[in-house]
């Protein structure tokens, strides 16, 4: 039995804590904490039963965080805050002895940039203090990891190509909205494009290169190619040949965003306005909907998975690992939307292997260094569950239009 901090009270904070709140037999104790108090005491309320202890924080700054950890004496905090708390967070861990883990690479907040290298960096701390860290334990990066080491160590010998394919076929019935933060999510699409392969990573314009996919359970929809900080962990940890990320988007998404950008309200460097210093693309998330209030009114599902191709004992081998999740499903049970359910889900996980002992190592680790099998046992158990079938799909041979 276990008592630990979760930081950050977005739909995936939600999901994270309705989650754990469902085993108190492994989280006996469970605290939540955000900038703004009151979003904690709303999950808290959901959830009933004074399961759900709450706290307000500022994860920018490593004294309040290491104030609320002692008092508090977690087992572990889980990290469901902004990218850019990652680093404020693990420093508060190393200082006060807890373990991490969070969903998301750092990025820092003044450049559009996903590098493992500045938590890679805190390795060693990590170690020498005993503590561990597991980064990315959400659906993608997360999940697919899982399911590309999972891939590799039942079904092939030799990895030569892996696609990570993301559909949201998700409608919210806004004009425009986005499925996770805003800032976060404006900036990942509208970043040059980038996939690996024999060795160099090369470089697309954004939205440059697309095909069209069927995806089980939705159907054909048109995906786009985009860097995603999950192959730069995998490339370094399992040989391939070639690993590219696919991403869909609507008709609709895509013309606001074109506007978005034309207007330079992508932008993240700071601006005067009437005396003030605003950042354009911070000033856009406050227009656009909270992603935490689009649950009740989002249906259709996602499906997210990876086409993996190979080599087992001298023959080609080709699997596809996917996930489908429904919207509404995710909110029946823990009112928040597919995409944070998609999330929040593996970050539980993670964090009950950590707890279990299952996958415990001290120092700084991404999800594919670990035994693959228990986790994906675990999303079969807790929500998640995955199908893996042959496949004889050519990614290269679809349809662009």
């Amino acid at each position: 039995m276990s008592r630990i901090l979760i930081i950050g009270a977005g739909g995936v904070g939600r999901v994270v804590t309705h989650k754990c709140a469902q085993l108190p037999e492994l989280f006996s104790d469970i605290w939540l904490a955000s900038r703004t108090l009151s979003k904690c005491d709303q999950i808290a309320s959901e959830i009933g039963g004074g399961r759900v202890n709450t706290a307000q924080v500022d994860a920018d700054k490593v004294p309040e965080l290491v104030a609320l950890i002692r008092k508090i004496e977690p087992k572990m905090v889980i990290n469901v805050a902004l990218p850019y708390q990652d680093l404020t967070i693990m420093d508060a861990c190393l200082q006060t002895g807890i373990d991490y883990l969070d969903t998301a690479n750092y990025e820092p907040l003044d450049e559009a940039k996903f590098e493992y290298k500045w938590q890679w960096a805190y390795q060693d701390r990590f170690k020498d203090a005993g503590l561990m860290a597991l980064l990315g334990s959400g659906f993608d990066p997360g999940v697919t990891n899982v399911f590309t080491a999972y891939a590799l160590k039942h079904h092939f010998d030799r990895i030569d190509t892996v696609d990570i394919l993301d559909c949201n076929a998700g409608d919210h019935d806004h004009a425009f909205a986005t499925n996770f933060n805003p800032e976060i999510n404006i900036r990942e699409v509208t970043a040059n494009g980038r996939y690996y392969e024999n060795g160099k990573w090369v470089e697309t314009q954004p939205m440059e290169i697309s095909r069209i996919f069927d995806f089980p359970e939705i159907g054909p929809r048109k995906m786009f190619l985009l860097y995603h900080e999950e192959m730069e962990s995998l490339t370094k940890h399992i040989p391939v040949k070639r690993m590219r990320f696919w991403m869909t988007f609507g008709e609709s998404y895509l013309k606001h965003l074109e506007v978005i950008q034309n207007l330079g309200l992508d932008s993240i460097e700071p601006m005067e306005f009437q005396g003030q210093q605003i950042v354009p693309l911070q000033f856009l998330k406050a227009l656009l909907p909270d992603p935490a209030t689009l649950g009740p009114r989002t249906k259709g599902k996602t499906n997210i998975g990876c086409i993996i191709k190979g080599e087992k004992n001298g023959k080609p081998v080709s699997r596809y690992i996917y996930n489908v999740c429904d919207h509404e499903a995710c909110y029946q049970e823990t009112n928040a939307q597919g995409v944070s359910y998609t999330t929040g889900v593996p970050a539980m996980i993670g964090a009950k292997m950590m707890l279990e002992g299952q996958w415990k190592q001290p120092g700084v680790w991404n999800m594919e260094q670990f035994d693959p099998d228990p986790f994906m046992e675990d999303l079969n158990s807790y929500g998640l569950p995955w199908k893996d079938v042959a496949c004889d799909i050519d990614v290269d041979s679809l349809p662009e239009t």
